[in-house]
């Protein structure tokens, strides 16, 4: 009868890796092991009926080893989750965190003794709701997930929220006035390469919402124009070429210009609906934000934004990394986990948004896109990239997305 314990996951434990949950499990298990029948994690923007989730849980036998929640899986492999069951990556569910999941106290317990026995491997953390799932499930040693249909992520005024104990929020967040265009500073890298095939799409699709917008490459094409850095091009990390890009902004652009965000060539972005994003933060904060990844949180590694889905600094967060000379150990090192290495080592927490995403629109299952209001995708590959903006990220999608949820053709995207 007592109201549920509520948990702020970002004030547990001070561990950088606590957003990754699995290092909280002995934490759970010492603090409510004996006296709890579940666990419920959910977002921030999930609403809950606890009525009707402790009624849901109620059917459960809290006694046996649980794992609930809204079943998503992939329609195809995907390099996101390391083409995992090739064969049929459909069979294997994991957990939309939007709609809020459940372990029961002894699962929790017998997870909490396997890390205590086994600490987890130091390696990157990329979807986190798969590789939770694909940890429990243990090569069919533990549980499948168990889909609860009154788990959603409908919005809580649809009618099909009747039979819902939670929903979500299928909005942008929005803080105030959007932030104006002239405060937001774009850096598009590119190289010569690639200036004949991904710079026209950028022209064709975003580049007209961005009011202040540079592209630096390897050579300076006036009919672009481009930026030559003096930075060689290179195949991968392109660390040297992202610093530059960092001090270029310190010092040559206008100090009233609060927000740099650097994207890929081949980055497809609303600045539209970034500018709405952004109303939510102070610029004068060091503010680091975009798709978090990790890299070896289960050994005292790291959080990283990671680079194709965009990187959006405040001038601050900027201003505090040139300060500190953390710089990187070669040119083609990765620039993202460099800048994740750097802003770890000053204490400058990464703000992760799950708007922005390092793949493409069909690399994730349908129902996770669908309750989402993207602010970015990445990658060219094997899709119509104009038509990719024009579906998900332009401006006059905005309605359409609120009122119905796009609907597309996976063989055209």
């Amino acid at each position: 009868k007592e109201l549920p314990t509520v948990l702020l996951i970002h004030q547990m434990n001070g561990h950088e890796g606590a957003w990754t949950i699995l290092p909280l499990m002995r934490d759970f298990s010492v603090a409510y092991g004996r006296n709890s029948s579940w666990i419920f994690f959910c977002e921030e923007d999930t609403r809950i009926q606890v009525v009707k989730l402790l009624e849901t849980l109620g059917r459960f036998d809290g006694s046996k080893e649980w794992f609930l929640g809204k079943a998503l899986y992939d329609e195809e492999s995907t390099i996101i989750h390391h083409y995992a069951f090739a064969e049929n990556p459909t069979v294997f569910k994991f957990p939309d965190f939007a709609a809020g999941w459940a372990l029961s106290i002894p699962l929790v317990n017998k997870l909490a003794k396997k890390l205590k026995s086994e600490p987890l491997k130091s390696d990157f953390t990329i979807d986190l709701k798969h590789e939770i799932a694909l940890y429990i499930w243990q090569k069919g040693e533990g549980p499948h997930l168990t889909s609860v249909p009154e788990f959603c992520t409908d919005d809580v005024n649809s009618q099909k929220a009747d039979h819902c104990a939670t929903t979500f929020s299928n909005f942008l967040p929005l803080c105030g006035e959007p932030v104006k265009k002239e405060d937001i500073f774009v850096a598009v890298k590119t190289c010569q390469k690639f200036h004949g095939d991904r710079i026209p799409v950028v022209k064709q699709t975003w580049e007209r919402e961005a009011a202040l917008i540079e592209y630096y490459s390897d050579y300076a094409d006036i009919s672009i124009p481009t930026i030559d850095l003096g930075i060689p091009n290179t195949d991968r990390g392109h660390c040297g070429k992202t610093f530059a890009i960092l001090e270029r902004f310190l010092n040559h652009s206008s100090p009233r210009t609060p927000w740099l965000v650097i994207v890929d060539d081949d980055t497809l972005i609303s600045i539209f609906r970034l500018r709405k994003l952004l109303s939510c933060y102070d610029p004068n904060e060091p503010v680091f934000l975009g798709e978090r990844y990790g890299y070896g949180l289960g050994t005292g590694g790291y959080s990283y934004i990671t680079g194709g889905g965009g990187m959006v600094f405040s001038r601050v967060a900027v201003q505090k990394l040139l300060a500190s000379k953390c710089r990187c150990y070669s040119m083609d090192a990765p620039d993202d986990m460099v800048l994740g290495m750097c802003f770890s080592g000053l204490g400058i927490p990464i703000t992760h948004s799950p708007l922005f995403h390092q793949a493409r629109p069909m690399d994730y299952p349908k129902d996770y896109l669908s309750h989402q209001i993207p602010v970015s995708f990445h990658k060219h590959w094997n899709i119509d990239p104009v038509k990719v903006y024009f579906t998900w990220l332009a401006p006059n999608t905005e309605e359409s997305l609120n009122e119905k949820k796009v609907g597309y053709n996976r063989e055209d995207l």
